[in-house]
């Protein structure tokens, strides 16, 4: 039985509590331990499934600034800064997204991606100055992410960036932390206890993941980066990717070989363009018609 400062918890921070059920984990057999973290995964993927209305909010508020040309911010510490930069980097490949309207940082900067940067999630100061060199103003929206809500570098980077007109979005674990106090919109992922205590890689973690993977799709998806549940502005860099946008101008627009071909070819290997040029026009005309249409293939379709 526990008994103790082990089943003592954290005040304030629910990720810093020892969950009592987990105390003799070390002695359970390889099998028990893997059900158990698997338990703990599916809790935090129905934990981000509860958030969907406060994740609705901010995509619906982030997306004038974006159409409008604003930039996407990730900032975060630790295990949350890298889930947050993972999330971040994979927008270009994936949709297009041009990487002069991403930011990403990282509290200690390329070395913290490797290994710890001891103190850097403390620096208040150093991410003040770093967020306000990018000049942040009201159509960018900065995303903050930590698990307990009170990383101060985190917490600095949001206040600084919300008291220079930019949308700002706390993600945290910790309904009670600084950082949804300094956002104007929160994301609040109460995955509690982990099965390691204060582990946030785990629960946590994939709480994080799950939510900013749904969060930033969505917001590609409505700035008109998918069609037909296809990415129609991915980068295609590989033979692999050259098959798949050879794959989707045939799903969406058919075509020989050699005609599908030709589409990517003349459109650089842009699907949407692709598609609009099997559909009949010039490189030119499909350019100026995303222009009119916001870049929505569907709109321009339809029209």
């Amino acid at each position: 039985m526990t008994t103790g400062p082990l089943s003592a918890p954290v005040p304030g921070i629910g990720t810093e509590q020892c969950d009592p059920r987990y105390a003799e984990i070390d002695l359970w057999p390889t099998g028990a331990i893997l059900d158990a973290l698997a338990e703990a995964q599916m809790t935090a993927v129905a934990i981000v499934r509860a958030a969907v209305p406060q994740m609705e909010a901010v995509v619906e508020a982030a997306l004038p600034g974006l159409r409008a040309g604003g930039r996407l911010f990730y900032v975060g510490a630790g295990t949350s800064g890298r889930i947050g930069l993972q999330d971040g980097v994979e927008l270009t490949p994936t949709f297009g997204w041009p990487g002069e309207r991403l930011v990403l940082m990282l509290a200690g900067g390329p070395a913290a991606l490797f290994e710890s940067v001891e103190g850097a999630e403390d620096q208040e100061e150093a991410a003040r100055t770093e967020i306000l060199s990018h000049d942040p103003g009201p159509q960018d929206v900065v995303l903050g992410i930590a698990a307990s809500g009170a990383t101060p570098y985190t917490c600095a980077a949001i206040a600084a960036a919300r008291a220079c007109g930019a949308l700002t979005v706390g993600v945290a674990s910790n309904a009670g932390g600084r950082l949804l106090r300094e956002a104007e919109l929160g994301i609040v992922l109460p995955t509690g206890p982990e099965v390691i205590a204060g582990s946030t890689r785990l629960k946590a973690g994939t709480a994080q993941k799950a939510a900013l993977n749904m969060l930033s799709t969505a917001l590609m998806v409505r700035l008109g980066h998918a069609y037909r549940g296809q990415m129609v502005d991915m980068r295609v860099v590989n033979a692999k990717l050259q098959r798949r946008a050879a794959r989707m101008v045939r799903l969406l627009a058919g075509g020989t070989d050699a005609q599908i071909a030709e589409a990517l070819e003349a459109s650089g290997g842009n699907v949407k363009r692709a598609v609009l040029i099997r559909h009949g026009m010039s490189l030119a005309d499909a350019e100026a018609a995303l222009r009119q249409h916001g870049g929505d293939l569907r709109a321009v379709l339809g029209h």
